[in-house]
């Protein structure tokens, strides 16, 4: 087949076949993830081209990847043999910031950084924030469940979509969810396809709720010779009440690869790095500052302190957002998103410990402790297939360590392809035939992104 009729659909500018051209649109991030040749890449910029596209695939059985900026790390933006590839990257408008209902509209190739600070031009505030907010799309976002440094307190993207407008697998434009405060009208279908990955509709729109400016933080930090000791404080804060606007975890692994490729002064002395941020005003900030501090030298740090100034705080909260495209440079990265309960993080941080020894594999580790969601990466030398063998079953042993304590395979990245065992071992067999029996559903003919998720 050809992509002639396509032509005819769409503009042809906004039809890439070129196959040097097409190479870049193979796959995401996640570099272990097994990818296609698509048979061609549509750019649409609106709804209606979204459609046509859809509606194509559908009449020739073609399989139909949607692609937002391909910062993904599971392999679930990957292309398969044959397909078309639709990328939102023309899709960028942000359609309206509504400040008296404090809602936003946009088109979903919006940048989320764009978002935000598009957002705070009105003094308002777009809280999830992914380590790629400076790079990934709003669309790409809902289509994982996408959390962030600050979602330990103010929740993932499932919490701030009001809205949507998709294309579904029949090739119809539906306009799911609300602009309201609430509703209870009818099953939550918007809901549903928050987290789907695209295997259950194509995103042309998205309503999300905006929150009033954050604001101003402290920062707390405390050095760790053990990751077992930094998980140890983790769960401390959270047993003492203490909601932080952000809790993260950076090893020396980390702040190594990201100084050494940045060379931004960072101390590389501990072991583990916890950087705790408050939001709450006056002393009551004070006193959860304080009382994370307390927690951190009650768990054996070695030392624990405030940040002394704004641009000490952030230089070790950008070397966190740094912390995978720096060991990127070092080699093919495997990269687990489990999450367990907070209590559980200190003996899950253990598990990954024992699988690096275990198979003889580097991991490094970084993680939004404070919501239990762990990521560990693991590294091999380029070319290496001993060392990536061993990775692999190291990691298979970190998802069923997650699984065993009650945990899930991905807390933000998505299931994609390569945590689709996973998902087996996490779901019992009647909830998995739910999965099949709404995809079928809404995916009559099977052609939105087939093989993901459920497979």
């Amino acid at each position: 087949m050809t992509v002639d009729t396509l032509l005819t659909v769409v503009p042809p500018d906004r039809v890439v076949t070129d196959p040097d051209l097409l190479r870049s649109y193979e796959h995401d991030e996640a570099e272990w993830a097994p990818h296609g040749a698509p048979l061609a890449v549509v750019r649409p910029t609106n709804t209606a081209e979204v459609q046509a596209t859809v509606r194509y695939c559908v009449d020739h059985r073609v399989p139909l990847v949607t692609r937002g900026a391909g910062t993904g790390l599971s392999g679930g933006a990957n292309a398969t043999d044959g397909c078309v590839v639709l990328s939102t990257e023309r899709m960028t408008d942000i359609v309206e910031i509504d400040t008296a209902e404090r809602l936003a509209v946009v088109q979903p190739g919006v940048v989320n950084d764009d978002l935000r600070a598009r957002s705070a031009k009105d003094g308002l505030w777009y809280p999830p924030d992914p380590a790629s907010a400076p790079w990934s799309t709003i669309g790409g976002n809902v289509a994982t469940n996408a959390g962030g440094l600050c979602c330990v307190k103010y929740g993932v993207t499932r919490d701030y979509v009001l809205g949507l407008e998709v294309v579904t697998g029949r090739g119809d434009v539906v306009r799911l969810g609300r602009r309201t405060a609430k509703s209870s009208a009818g099953y939550d279908l918007c809901g549903l396809m928050v987290g789907s990955e695209g295997t259950l509709g194509v995103l042309t729109e998205v309503t999300v709720r905006l929150r009033p400016l954050q604001p101003p933080q402290q920062t707390v930090a405390g050095y760790f010779d053990s990751i077992v000791d930094a998980g140890r404080a983790v769960s401390a804060v959270t047993a003492a009440g203490i909601v932080p606007s952000a809790l993260e975890l950076v090893d020396r692994h980390c702040l190594a690869a990201v100084d050494a490729w940045k060379n931004m002064g960072l101390s590389v002395d501990a072991n583990v790095v916890l950087l705790g941020r408050t939001d709450a005003p006056g002393v009551a900030g004070d006193a959860e500052a304080e009382g994370m501090l307390e927690c951190f030298r009650g768990a054996g740090a070695s030392w624990a302190d405030r940040s002394t100034t704004p641009e000490e705080a952030e230089a070790l909260f950008q070397a966190r957002r740094l912390a995978y495209p720096a060991l990127e440079r070092l080699g093919p990265l495997l990269t687990e998103d489990v999450c367990v309960p907070r209590d559980l993080v200190p003996e899950m941080l253990s598990r990954i410990e024992q699988a690096a020894a275990r198979y003889d594999t580097q991991i490094a580790n970084v993680a939004h402790a404070g919501d239990g969601n762990l990521h560990p990466l693991l590294i091999t030398p380029t070319g290496d297939e001993e060392a990536k063998a061993r990775a692999q079953r190291a990691f298979a042993d970190i998802i069923e360590a997650a699984i065993e304590l009650g945990g899930t395979v991905t807390g933000e990245h998505g299931v994609g392809l390569l945590k689709r065992d996973g998902l087996r071992d996490q779901l019992s067999g009647p909830v998995l035939e739910m999965h099949r029996a709404v995809k079928a559903a809404l995916d009559p003919y099977g052609i939105l992104n087939p093989g993901k998720v459920i497979g």
